[in-house]
């Protein structure tokens, strides 16, 4: 049966383990593609223009807020992030599930423009092992986990607004468990409009004419 896609936003903890299970989505199953956001910062070393990020000037990045190019947008840190529609809409046409791993800001602001956008939150089993997986990256210092956790503790106060509290344990068996409740979304009433509008009205004329 045909369907559009279902736009799937993946948001969570720093240290949560987001971007594996994405990656994990992605090398497992051939439904899905991943939303490349445009930003006014400056590319790191070894991330390239449109995979990492669409990398533009602040000029562009509000020209096109302002044409209406984007599904939302936000600023960090003196610099702009946001996602442009066009691919996605694009995608969500052609029947593919668009997976977009945004902060919890732009997700609500998503939520309320497509409504039957599919929300998960990622978190690990415990505050605890948070904390302990920000430590093992070895790549950050104790002032900026001491930030991450007090950002967590905020995040954690709007968890309720997603769909799914998806708890990232074992990495392969969350990233399983993430696509089987990705997959039976698609059978929400809302998202079989089409095939419900299409049996009432087909037993409704089998009805009248006896």
């Amino acid at each position: 049966m045909e369907h559009d896609g279902i736009l799937v936003v993946i948001s969570g903890f720093a240290g949560a383990g987001k971007g594996t299970i994405v990656k994990g989505l992605l090398k497992d199953y051939d439904n899905y593609a991943l939303s490349v956001s445009m930003t006014t910062r400056q590319p790191r070393p070894g991330e390239v223009n449109g995979e990492a990020y669409f990398f533009v000037s602040r000029e562009e990045f509000e020209k096109t807020i302002e044409e209406g190019g984007l599904i939302e947008h936000a600023q960090y840190v003196d610099n702009y992030y946001g996602t442009p529609k066009a691919y996605v809409e694009e995608k969500l046409k052609a029947g593919m599930d668009v997976i977009l791993e945004i902060e919890l800001q732009g997700a609500l602001q998503i939520k309320k423009l497509y409504p039957e956008a599919l929300l998960l939150f990622v978190t690990p089993p415990s505050a605890a092992i948070l904390k302990q997986r920000l430590t093992d990256r070895g790549t950050e210092t104790a002032e900026v986990i001491k930030r991450r956790m007090d950002r967590a503790a905020e995040e954690s106060q709007m968890m309720d607004k997603y769909d799914h509290i998806i708890v990232n344990d074992k990495i392969e068996d969350c990233v399983a468990y993430t696509h089987s409740v990705i997959q039976s979304a698609h059978s929400a009433p809302a998202r079989l409009k089409k095939l419900t509008d299409s049996l009432r009205r087909d037993l409704k004329e089998m009805s009248e004419q006896g």
